[in-house]
């Protein structure tokens, strides 16, 4: 893996959103894998400014999110969907023909997952994969345990996923217990992956990921395997992880 440390959210967003940016004018069609949540807002920000001053297009970008909690329609503000269409969809101009989010309502959940992979495979995987981690390693939702040959799945989300996602919604009561996500198999076979990190509550996760071992037990280890994974953390991130000295 290659890391690039930076100082700050801000830097690492702007870095993140240089390189897809990037990506993109070289390649118009690219089939971008998508994260939510609260790290790659800062990233979607730049994206949109780009796009507003620069005109970069998306006519011809597809895209796949990792994952959509169980329960939730579309038009829930707290729905997947409803953040990537918020904070980057309506504001580009991507086709939504072209921008593919599981769905949670689908009464046969086993059949939806199926077909969400299928789909990645008809457009022969995704060119570039963001990801964010989990105090505990998830990526995507892919809580520890997960099998590393998993494909789209349903999950139990963790109680400390539910916990830091509480802030999204009014109480964690409201938190779903399960989400649809791809699996990590699905995420490995990605061609390139840029996995974004910040702040001190995620410097623990960097310890465990750049010193442990890989094991399913903390999912993100298995992209010290993948042959194009870049890291962008921050100074906070990355703190812990000057100071461990199994690092050193």
């Amino acid at each position: 893996m290659k890391i690039i440390e930076v100082k700050n959210y801000q830097e690492m967003s702007q870095r993140a959103a240089e390189y897809m940016i990037e990506k993109i004018k070289s390649t118009p069609n690219l089939t971008l894998g998508l994260a939510t949540g609260g790290t790659p807002l800062g990233v979607y920000q730049h994206l949109i400014e780009d796009h507003k001053q620069n005109g970069t297009s998306y006519a011809e970008v597809t895209s796949f999110n990792l994952d959509e909690y169980i329960g939730l329609a579309k038009d829930n503000p707290n729905s997947y969907y409803s953040y990537m269409y918020e904070n980057l969809f309506k504001h580009i101009n991507i086709s939504p023909e072209r921008t593919h989010i599981p769905s949670g309502m689908n009464k046969d959940l086993q059949a939806e997952c199926e077909e969400y992979e299928n789909k990645i495979e008809q457009h022969l995987g995704i060119d570039l994969q963001i990801l964010g981690i989990g105090s505990n390693g998830h990526i995507g939702f892919n809580e520890p345990g997960t099998s590393f040959q998993a494909k789209t799945h349903v999950v139990d989300l963790a109680q400390s996923t539910r916990e830091a996602n509480a802030r999204f919604f009014n109480s964690l009561d409201e938190v779903p217990t399960q989400a649809i996500t791809m699996g990590i198999q699905t995420i490995f076979k990605s061609k390139e992956i840029l996995l974004l990190v910040s702040g001190k509550a995620k410097q623990n996760a960097m310890i465990q990921l750049l010193t442990g071992d890989v094991t399913e037990s903390f999912p993100a280890s298995i992209l010290k395997q993948h042959p194009n994974a870049t890291i962008i953390a921050d100074e906070e991130a990355m703190l812990g992880v000057k100071d461990n000295s199994l690092f050193k």
